[in-house]
C-alpha cells in the first residue's frame, strides 16, 4: 500500500508506530509466513499464504500498532502466533467466505488471530467466533482506529 493510498490520521498513525512508507520487511517477512506453515502442516493442515496477506506482512510486519485511545490494546503484526487447532478454525472460516485466509498478526487483548483474505479484506478469529475487520488495509486500521464495531464474519458468507 502506498502511503498516497493512506488516509492522513493512518498515516501519521501508522508512522508513529514505527511504519514508513515503502517499508518491507523482505526476507524476514518471508520467513515468519515459513513459520506458520509449517504449523498448520504440524497440525495436519494446508494454509496458502495469499498474495495480499504477503503484502500487508511485508509491508506491516513485526510492528506493534497500538490503540491511540485505549491502553493495552494493539494489533500485533507477527503473522507466527497461534495455538493448537487454529489452522482448522481458520480453514473453516475460509469455507464459509469461500475464499482463503491466511494470518497476519494477533491482537493483544485476548490473542485473537488477524487474517487477510485473497481480496485483501481482514477477519478476526476471535475465541468467541470470526469478525470483519474491513474491506481492505485501509478500512481495517481506519476501523481500529475508531472503534467501529466489528460485523460477524457470518455476514460475508458464500
Amino acid at each position: 500500500m502506498s502511503s498516497e493510498q493512506l488516509a492522513p490520521e493512518v498515516r501519521d498513525w501508522l508512522v508513529a508506530n514505527g511504519w514508513s512508507p515503502g517499508r518491507d520487511i523482505g526476507q524476514r517477512a518471508d520467513e515468519l509466513i515459513q513459520v506458520r506453515v509449517q504449523d498448520a502442516e504440524r497440525q495436519g493442515r494446508t494454509l496458502r499464504p495469499v498474495p495480499a496477506a504477503v503484502h500487508v506482512i511485508h509491508a506491516f510486519g513485526l510492528l506493534h500498532l497500538n490503540h491511540p485511545t485505549v491502553k493495552h490494546v494493539s494489533w500485533i503484526m507477527d503473522p507466527t502466533l497461534g495455538y493448537e487447532g487454529d489452522a482448522r478454525l481458520i480453514q473453516e472460516l475460509s469455507f464459509g467466505l469461500g475464499t482463503e485466509l491466511f494470518p497476519v498478526g494477533y491482537e493483544s487483548s485476548e490473542y485473537g488471530l488477524l487474517l487477510v483474505d485473497e481480496r485483501e479484506r481482514f477477519f478476526h478469529l476471535h475465541h468467541t467466533g470470526g469478525y470483519y475487520l474491513g474491506e481492505n488495509t485501509m478500512d481495517a486500521f481506519s476501523r481500529f482506529l475508531i472503534g467501529a464495531p466489528d460485523p460477524d464474519a457470518e455476514d460475508y458468507f458464500v
